[in-house]
C-alpha cells in the first residue's frame, strides 16, 4: 500500500488544497533561500528590502513595506536588524519630516553585491524540479493568482514606480520616491 493510500479522505482533500500547498511552497522556498545565503545570514525578506531600496534610496518605510507586500509591523521588524548588523539607515524623510526614509548603508550594498549569486543559486534550486516550459507556467499562473485576488491580501502590494515633479528654482526633476532614474 503506498503512502497515499493510508492518508484518510479529509486529509487528502488538504493536502491537495491551493493553500496549503503555496504555504508549504513557499515554507520550502524560504529554506532553500536561507540554505544558499546562510553564510551572509540573510534571509528573503531581507534580501527583498536590500533588493528595493537599492533601486529606490531613501524610500520611505511605508512605501517599502507596500512594495514588498509587507505590514508595517514587519517592515520593521525586519528594518530594525538591518539597521542593527549596519546595512540600512533610517532617518526622516526629506519631503516630510514626520515619515521615515530608508537607504542602504556601504555594508548593505556589499550585502546585497554578495547576495546575487546565492540567491540565484536558490532560485534555480527551488525551480530545478520543473522543465523551462513549466517554469514559465508556474509565474504565469502564480501572477495571475495573485493580480486576480489582490484585494484580498491583508498587506497592500503596490510595486514603487518613478514620479517625477520638478521643484521650484530647480531645473531637473526629482523622482518623488528617491530612485536613481530620470526621466
Amino acid at each position: 500500500m503506498s503512502a497515499a493510500q493510508k492518508i484518510p479522505s479529509s486529509l487528502s482533500r488538504l493536502y491537495a488544497r491551493p493553500g496549503f500547498l503555496l504555504r508549504r511552497a513557499h515554507q520550502i522556498s524560504a529554506a532553500v533561500f536561507e540554505d544558499a545565503c546562510r553564510d551572509l545570514g540573510l534571509t528573503p525578506a531581507q534580501f527583498g528590502v536590500l533588493t528595493v531600496l537599492q533601486a529606490h534610496p531613501g524610500m520611505g518605510q511605508s512605501s517599502l513595506a507596500r512594495a514588498l507586500g509587507f505590514d508595517k509591523v514587519t517592515v520593521l521588524r525586519v528594518l530594525r536588524g538591518l539597521q542593527a548588523r549596519g546595512f540600512v539607515t533610517r532617518g526622516p524623510a526629506e519631503e516630510n519630516r514626520r515619515n521615515v526614509s530608508v537607504s542602504l548603508t556601504a555594508e548593505g550594498e556589499l550585502l546585497l553585491q554578495q547576495a546575487q549569486k546565492p540567491a540565484e543559486k536558490a532560485y534555480k534550486r527551488l525551480m530545478a524540479p520543473l522543465d523551462k516550459q513549466q517554469q514559465e507556467q508556474l509565474l504565469e499562473l502564480l501572477q495571475l493568482l495573485t493580480g486576480e485576488l489582490e484585494e484580498e491580501a491583508r498587506a497592500a502590494f503596490v510595486p514603487p514606480r518613478c514620479q517625477f515633479r520638478v521643484r521650484p528654482r530647480k531645473s531637473a526633476p526629482v523622482c518623488l520616491v528617491a530612485c536613481r532614474t530620470r526621466p
